[in-house]
């Protein structure tokens, strides 16, 4: 994927064109699209919630024993895990998609904005949603679920800059092998499962079978679910969260490898 030489130029407007710029006009654009796109906007603006208020509902039969924390503790964790896939990931693959197949991307790479650009301005709206759903649930977490505030907000913050970081790089990894927007349900199902089940959302890894334990922690969104687990329950230790790290880290520079390498910024004829 190949990044074209940019300088900055004056703008329509007579400012010069910078980075910030040429983010806040993508960002800007992409949130228009977005709000004109009924069924990525419920995605983005509804299911979360949606999502959150049925995990609320089927977490309260469960005896905390069995979850190794409180089922208002686990909606929390499992809250911010699921709006994290559902807006920074399936929703960016659909849309992304949709800007591929509409020959927007080719377009905007003729312009003066380099692929990194076009990238993070195309993922600021789901961003923003994303953050703002999860100030809302940690909101009402303490103030109508009865919980505690996050134990360490530092930790939290982290977890979720490192998750919308990686989802956003995997989201475009995906559509690699999304033909449509309407194929993109299929193509982010299995890491969705896989992360729900798998990257301790809902249940801690510990409470796994020992081996299942050892492979989940290798998946993609183990990593920052341990830093969000830990800004919320303040538990984690040094070395879980080093280990945490690493397996981000990981996983972000082979994500960003593979979106230079094999992203498609046309359709395939």
């Amino acid at each position: 994927m190949s990044t074209p030489q940019t300088t900055s130029a004056p703008t329509a407007a007579g400012r010069p064109s910078t980075t910030l710029t040429r983010l806040t006009a993508l960002g800007r654009a992409e949130l228009t699209l977005l709000g004109r796109n009924r069924n990525n906007l419920f995605i983005a603006a509804l299911m979360p919630l949606l999502m959150i208020f049925l995990l609320r509902s089927s977490l309260k039969g469960v005896d905390e024993s069995t979850l190794g924390i409180s089922p208002t503790a686990a909606t929390l964790i499992g809250g911010t895990g699921m709006v994290l896939l559902l807006v920074v990931y399936m929703s960016f693959v659909s849309s992304l998609t949709a800007r591929r197949e509409e020959l927007v991307l080719k377009r905007l790479r003729t312009g003066e904005a380099t692929d990194p650009e076009i990238l993070a301005g195309a993922a600021l709206p789901a961003t923003a949603i994303a953050l703002v759903q999860c100030a809302i649930l940690t909101v009402g977490g303490f103030t109508l679920l009865g919980a505690d505030a996050p134990a360490r907000p530092d930790l939290l913050v982290l977890g979720l800059a490192g998750a919308i970081v990686l989802l956003a790089g995997l989201a475009a990894l995906t559509t690699t092998i999304t033909r449509t927007v309407e194929s993109a349900g299929l193509t982010t199902l299995p890491l969705f499962l896989i992360s729900s089940f798998g990257s301790g959302l809902f249940v801690p890894r510990d409470a796994l079978p020992g081996t299942a334990a050892d492979v989940a922690q290798l998946l993609p969104l183990s990593g920052v679910m341990e830093f969000v687990r830990a800004g919320w329950l303040g538990t984690a230790h040094a070395g879980s969260l080093l280990t945490a790290a690493l397996n981000t880290v990981a996983w972000a520079v082979l994500t960003g490898w593979a979106v230079r390498r094999w992203f498609r910024w046309e359709p395939r004829r």
